[in-house]
Formats: structure tokens, C-alpha cells, sequence
């Protein structure tokens, strides 16, 4: 695996690293159970979901993360501190080393987050024919990511639309999607995607909001139909789409996926303000 800390300091099992020395990163040779989390005005957005997310993942390729989630989140208040981090994605990884057994590492990674235009003026999308072998646990796949990214950059598109070999649309390349026909919103069922944090929380604010989700999934021949989609995704919130390869959407202006963007943006907002606190050093 490529070294991908970056900043002064990483961590393995509890114990502080300077990111001169990446070696282990170079041992890691089996796809690792990971988790990224953005960290806003020193917090980790959402972190108690992204611990249960993390656990379950590797129950479900009957794995055992050893490290407890309170020395997890002592190790990445640590590292916050420690890098003077504001506002950057931390990755969360565990797999077992040859010679070292099991190892957690936390360390921040290049982060991207779409300027203020693309939310104006939405994403360019394109159609990719791939299925996840275990959709609902997040392992990481090199291969997967690399194809993905030369993929993007060929087509010059943010975003690729997963399609099954039935020709269905579950899920963006790193991204739960939703689309939006009338006053319904529609996303994938739970056991066919992986099961995103940002995703939990837009089906629980339509739900307060009185908006009719459904978890149906939605096929490449009904695309034409809809009036609009938007991708979720711990660095992107909610981003609409304004075309999936030469079909064009109205997602920009549409009244729901406005409302559940301004919903969704509090809610950060207000787990921010109310772990403010707790995460200062002190």
C-alpha cells in the first residue's frame, strides 16, 4: 500500500509517529477495514456513527477490531492537536501486518472538497459498469480506486454511477446517490451499497421532513425520467447532479434536493457547535 499520510504526525496503536517514517504502510498487503471522517473547526463530524460503521464492517468479513473506541477517539484528539488540524479528512485503518499482528493506524489525507460553483452549478457524472463484491462493508480496494480515478479523469466527469449487470444504479465509485422523481426521493436498498453516514442522516431528515424516500433502485433506461439526483459522501455533503452522460437533469434548482442540502447543512452545523467543547485541547 502507498504511504498516504500526510501533515507532521500519524499514529499506530496509541503510539505517535512522525510521517517521515511510513514504512508500514509499505507491509500492508491485505485491503484493510478503514473509515474517513471529516474533521470541521477540530471535530470529527458524526464520529460515533463512524465508529458503529467501522465495527460493523468488520464483522461482516468476520474481523475484530481490538482497539476500543475510546482509545480511538483519544488517539485522533491527539493527532488533532498534535497537527493543528482545523479542517481536514482523518482515515481510521485496521488490518493485520506479517510479523507485527494487528495494527490501527489514524493519520490525515489529502482532502477535497468541491468549491461553492459545483453546488451552484452542479457535477458532470458518468456511467460505469461494476459491482461491489460486499457492498455494505467499506474495505479498501486499490485497484478499484486507481481504475476509478483514471476513468474520471479521461471523461473529465467528478463522479462515476456503479450499473449492474441488471443494468441498475446503486451507488456512485465513493458515493451513496439518490434521485429524485416528483416529490419522492429514491436510493438504493440498504443491502445492496455501502451504508454512508451522510446517507443516514438524508434519510432521517426526509423522513422529518415529510419527504417520501424509497429504496428502490433505479435503472439506466429511466434516467430521462427523473428530475434530478444528488451524491452524498462525508467530503462532498450534498452535491447535485447535473448530468450522467449526455442526460441532463434539472437537479440545480429542484425545490427537494434544496431543502434537504439547507436541512442536512444545520445539522452538521449543530454537532459541530455541540462537540466544540469537548474536542478543544485542554
Amino acid at each position: 500500500m502507498k504511504p498516504e499520510a500526510i501533515k507532521d504526525f500519524y499514529m499506530i496503536n496509541g503510539e505517535m509517529r512522525s510521517t517521515t517514517d511510513v514504512e508500514i504502510f509499505e507491509k500492508i498487503e491485505k485491503p484493510p477495514i478503514y473509515e474517513v471522517i471529516r474533521v470541521i473547526g477540530g471535530v470529527p463530524l458524526f464520529l460515533e456513527d463512524h465508529l458503529s460503521r467501522m465495527a460493523e464492517s468488520a464483522h461482516i468479513v468476520n474481523y475484530e477490531i481490538e482497539r476500543k473506541p475510546e482509545d480511538i477517539e483519544a488517539d485522533m484528539k491527539s493527532l488533532i492537536i498534535k497537527n493543528r488540524i482545523h479542517n481536514l479528512n482523518i482515515k481510521l485503518l485496521c488490518t493485520d501486518v506479517e510479523g507485527m499482528g494487528q495494527v490501527f493506524l489514524v493519520y490525515f489525507i489529502d482532502s477535497f472538497y468541491p468549491p461553492e460553483k459545483y453546488y451552484k452549478s452542479g457535477i458532470h457524472t458518468i456511467l460505469l459498469h461494476y459491482e461491489r463484491k460486499n457492498p455494505n462493508a467499506k474495505v479498501l480496494i486499490n485497484s478499484f480506486k486507481e481504475e476509478v480515478a483514471r476513468t474520471l479523469e479521461e471523461k473529465e466527469a467528478f463522479e462515476a454511477l456503479l450499473v449492474n449487470r441488471e443494468g441498475y444504479i446503486p451507488e456512485g465509485s465513493r458515493s451513496n446517490i439518490f434521485f429524485v422523481k416528483g416529490e419522492k426521493v429514491y436510493t438504493a436498498p440498504k443491502g445492496d451499497v455501502l451504508l454512508g453516514i451522510t446517507r443516514k442522516h438524508i434519510v432521517d431528515i426526509c423522513e422529518k421532513l415529510g419527504i417520501k424516500i424509497i429504496e428502490e433502485n433505479i435503472h439506466v433506461d429511466d434516467l430521462e425520467k427523473l428530475d434530478g439526483a444528488f451524491m452524498s459522501g462525508t467530503s462532498v455533503n450534498v452535491l447535485p447532479i447535473t448530468s450522467v452522460d449526455h442526460i441532463e437533469l434539472g437537479s440545480v434548482n429542484n425545490k427537494i434536493i434544496k431543502k434537504i442540502n439547507n436541512t442536512y447543512v444545520n445539522r452538521m452545523r449543530n454537532y459541530i457547535n455541540a462537540k466544540n467543547l469537548e474536542w478543544k485541547e485542554k
